[in-house]
């Protein structure tokens, strides 16, 4: 049977036997759902492909990525082996972008398990502290501004108290003006110096009234009421007088009264304004510290409410959505160090097939781009080759190893390794392939003549011992990886970050479930 054939049937039940646990639950002995166990396992990709023995050729090696040339470690004539190291780039840039790659990583790592061990004892206690201490500002806070709210109104009470007096005292001299020069004279001016005089009787009467009611309990809505209530009197006085004033000055009044008289009216009218700006100025103080005093509160409670959240967060589990985020972050820092160890890796060339070293075309200290710096002559006689799809040629490397079963010779499977990948594109029939060349790693029996067909199977990539669930359990909403995991019989769907997506149906585990868990197969 072709190789390629058996392959997939064989990891297949392979992966079932090693990770999927069946759950039986009550009701009847029916199996409602099948589980796997999150556990640790070994995730692969490789393609699969048909190619044909051909005779070997010359392996013609360079490097993926320009360089100085740092060190050659053959010469012509060398006997060499697959992993042999041939020349060397320099690498000291690289070294210090690794260096600090690594220190990223200790960084994002440490976070990471920082987040997972939660606040210690002594953060949770400071976190407490800070909370008693937000809480008594809080009722400080209050009660200053209560204090301060008080002694507003006190004030308030003296303003009222005092224009009270400035309003009386302008009426008494009115009244005595009123006395002097028009009372019992029925002219147009005696008559509206009258009525102005009782518009300042109704105004300190009404002025009055309002001042008792609020010095009587000092509830501060009356005393709010009695400012109003002030102001408007004040107006209404002030008026009256201006009206009265202007009568000493029409007519025979201007010759009879007497200038102190009129100066005092002057006097009066300014007392009384002063005493308008006074009972304002008391209610715009009042109405500054309600909203000094809110302003306060609600800075006070704010910094309490932080406090409290802090203290709930610091005592809190990690969230699921946090321990993701930080698990990408370790991630990616251990990708750009994977990255860089790779590039490091590949500085160094190395033989890929058995054989002798026939060329070698560059010498130290000179650029190497990705031109054949080595050419080796392989001691085996056979190589593989086989067109490799479009979309699947990006995923081979030279150097990837490779299992090889001849059709001829079924019983016995030939390890190879990747040598070559032709940069010229081939169309067959319309597609687009590429020829890649393998060559065996061991002497291959008698018997294998070239055209022989070959079933390969080229390993592009692994992971070994990490966290796998079998691909049935994941299930894509909204850009997201879900699974669904069953615990304490209960299902709950929880957002995961996976890595490798193997051609075992095995799935690499990067962040969302712990080992041991389980997961239900959809």
């Amino acid at each position: 049977m072709p190789f390629k054939k058996i392959l997939i049937p064989i990891i297949l039940v392979l992966a079932l036997v090693g990770f999927i646990v069946f759950q039986l639950v009550s009701n009847g002995g029916e199996s409602e759902f099948t589980l796997a166990k999150v556990q640790p396992g070994n995730v692969y990709q490789e393609v699969l492909e048909t190619g044909s023995v051909k005779t070997s050729g010359k392996v013609n090696l360079g490097f993926k990525n320009a360089g100085t040339i740092e060190q050659i470690y053959v010469s012509v004539g060398d006997e060499v082996w697959p992993g042999r190291a041939l020349v060397k780039l320099e690498t000291n840039q690289l070294a210090i972008e690794l260096r600090e790659a690594e220190a990223n990583l200790a960084i994002a790592q440490a976070k990471l398990d920082q987040l997972l061990a939660g606040a210690s004892v002594e953060e949770i206690q400071a976190a407490e502290t800070t909370v008693l201490n937000a809480r008594q500002n809080l009722a400080d806070v209050k009660a200053d501004a209560q204090e301060d709210l008080n002694q507003a109104y006190e004030d308030a009470l003296v303003t009222l108290d005092s224009a009270y007096i400035d309003a009386f005292n302008a009426f008494t001299t009115v009244n005595d003006i009123y006395r002097s020069y028009f009372e019992g004279k029925n002219d147009q001016e005696a008559i509206t110096v009258q009525s102005e005089k009782n518009i300042i009787v109704e105004s300190l009467s009404l002025a009055k009234t309002a001042i008792d009611e609020a010095k009587a309990d000092e509830i501060q809505e009356n005393i709010d009421a009695a400012l109003s209530q002030l102001k408007s009197s004040l107006n209404d006085i002030y008026d009256s007088i201006a009206a009265i004033r202007d009568i000493t000055d029409v007519g025979h009044y201007q010759d009879i009264i007497s200038s102190a008289d009129k100066t005092a009216l002057d006097t009066e009218k300014a007392n009384i304004n002063s005493a308008l700006t006074d009972v304002v100025d008391a209610q715009q103080n009042i109405s500054s510290t309600k909203i000094t005093n809110e302003k306060n509160i609600n800075s006070a409670e704010g910094t309490l409410r932080e406090a409290e959240d802090a203290l709930a967060l610091k005592k809190a589990d990690p969230r699921q959505e946090d321990i993701n985020l930080y698990q990408a972050q370790v991630n990616q820092a251990q990708a750009k160090v994977d990255l860089l160890r790779n590039k490091i890796e590949e500085a160094t060339l190395k033989s890929s097939v058995y054989g002798k070293v026939t060329k070698i075309n560059k010498e130290v200290g000179e650029t190497a781009l990705t031109e054949s710096v080595v050419t080796i002559l392989p001691s085996n006689p056979y190589e593989i080759e086989t067109d490799i799809y479009e979309e699947d040629i990006v995923k081979i490397e030279i150097g990837n190893p490779v299992d090889i079963e001849l059709i001829a010779l079924p019983e016995r499977i030939f390890r190879g390794r990747v040598v070559s990948i032709d940069p010229a594109e081939e169309l067959i029939e319309g597609v687009v392939y590429y020829t890649v060349t393998i060559n065996f790693d061991e002497e291959v029996p008698q018997g294998v003549k070239t055209g022989m067909t070959a079933d390969i199977a080229i390993k592009t990539g692994s992971r070994e011992n990490v966290l796998v669930v079998p691909e049935d359990a994941i299930e894509e909403k909204d850009g997201k990886e879900m699974v669904k995991v069953f615990k304490d019989g209960k299902t709950e769907e929880r957002e995961i970050t996976i890595g490798m997506e193997g051609d075992n149906d095995l799935v690499e585990i990067l962040s969302g479930l712990s080992e041991g868990e389980e997961v239900i197969l959809e």
